[in-house]
């Protein structure tokens, strides 16, 4: 699967089956423009991370998109701060923390939820700027930040690595865990996603 570097590639060609008339971002994409023009219209700056548009505020992440063949989403990055009154955020499956997810399943998804999603927006750009964190969670095995959040921003990732055995997990924690610059743990998901997708430990060839 490419992973795009150009936030304009992700809106023109997408990532998943990149460029191909198959891509998911295909079917959703006046969905995913019309969240795109939200984001903007909101002073969120615009970048590409893990592959997919990331929003950030004050230097912290937001929301990112994303596109699969029977959904695009729109996910929250500190989520577990939202108060979601409309009782819209889900979680991506049994092993995720809190619920963090929009999904959609229809373009005109996002016009009907518009004010809904801007209130979502200005609350986590309030935390954002008055530089409040939710309370890091207990984790049986200690999986570095990084880890976490890239999985909260690709579902196939963390789909993935929930599915590998303990002893496969525990060797991506360690070794991302020795690292101790963030960049290089960032660094080093990237290169360690296609490996967890085929679901092999860190050491596997």
């Amino acid at each position: 699967m490419a992973m795009i570097s150009d936030i304009a590639d992700y809106f023109s060609k997408g990532c998943e089956r990149f460029a191909t008339p198959d891509c998911s971002t295909q079917k959703w994409k006046s969905g995913l423009n019309e969240l795109r023009r939200i984001c903007q219209s909101m002073d969120l700056e615009e970048h590409v991370k893990w592959g997919q548009p990331c929003y950030t505020f004050a230097g912290r992440n937001i929301v990112i998109l994303g596109a699969f063949r029977e959904k695009f989403l729109i996910s929250f990055m500190d989520a577990a701060l939202l108060k979601d009154p409309k009782g819209l955020l889900q979680k991506l499956g049994e092993n995720t923390q809190h619920p963090h997810m929009i999904p959609l399943k229809s373009n005109d998804q996002v016009t009907k939820l518009e004010s809904v999603i801007r209130a979502y927006i200005e609350e986590a750009k309030g935390y954002a700027k008055a530089g409040i964190k939710p309370p890091k969670a207990e984790r049986d095995m200690k999986l570095p930040d990084e880890l976490v959040e890239a999985m909260d921003a690709d579902p196939e990732l963390a789909e993935a690595f929930h599915a590998l055995t303990p002893g496969r997990q525990r060797s991506y924690a360690f070794n991302l865990n020795s690292a101790k610059k963030p960049a290089t743990r960032v660094s080093r998901i990237a290169k360690f996603r296609s490996k967890i997708i085929s679901g092999k430990g860190a050491m596997e060839r």
